[in-house]
């Protein structure tokens, strides 16, 4: 019995440690499944910085009605729903659900019990790693989807729109408004020759080091 006891509080004791991916799934937000929650963890590192940018968000959207563009309403809202796969109905549930007043003493409580790890710090070598990124038009050498998966491998943030906190958009065939829109706001456009180019910076990085 003693040693049933022992390995049950051993047990306990080895989850206190939790991702933070894993926390945000936990939460039980309405649309956040485990797919959002690494989105989101991936996006704002920790949980302190997810829930700045949650509670920041919530307070924009609060009062604004549904119809209006993201961007109207306030950065950190446009930079949640701007994540790549998230969007405005996702980011409705979350800052409706940071809106509630129970929500704080919920996270807040946790907090005490459990230690929310951060997301896996990228590699500050590699030449995009942090940088925002949008994809456009029709890519050659690979898939949007292959792309997006390479840009966060090498540590970017992945986006589904243009903002002033947007550092590159790679412009394939027939891009359209959005490559009008980063060159309105003086965001770096690149071909996708020169997008291939500066990945394999990175490629050419770790040959080096290895």
């Amino acid at each position: 019995g003693e040693k049933s006891a022992a390995n049950l509080f051993a047990a306990i004791e080895a989850r206190r440690a939790i991702p933070l991916d894993r926390f945000i799934y936990a939460l039980g937000i309405r649309q956040i499944g485990q797919a959002t929650a690494r989105l989101l963890a991936r996006r704002y590192g920790s949980l302190a910085s997810w829930r700045e940018a949650m509670t920041a968000a919530a307070d924009e959207r609060k009062g604004y009605p549904e119809e209006k563009k993201p961007e109207t309403v306030g950065e950190a809202y446009a930079d949640l729903c701007g994540i790549d796969q998230i969007g405005v109905a996702v980011a409705d549930e979350l800052t409706a659900f940071f809106r509630q007043e129970r929500t704080e003493a919920i996270v807040a409580e946790l907090e005490k019990r459990v230690t929310v790890e951060a997301a896996a710090a990228a590699d500050s070598a590699s030449p995009i790693a942090g940088k925002t990124i949008v994809f456009t038009g029709a890519l050659s050498a690979m898939t949007r989807s292959e792309a997006k998966a390479r840009a966060e491998a090498l540590g970017a943030k992945v986006s589904g729109s243009v903002s002033k906190k947007t550092d590159y958009v790679v412009a394939g065939e027939d891009a359209g408004s959005k490559a009008r829109r980063a060159s309105e706001l003086g965001v770096a456009v690149l071909s996708e020759e020169e997008w291939l180019s500066l990945i394999e910076k990175d490629r050419s990085r770790q040959r080096e080091t290895a």
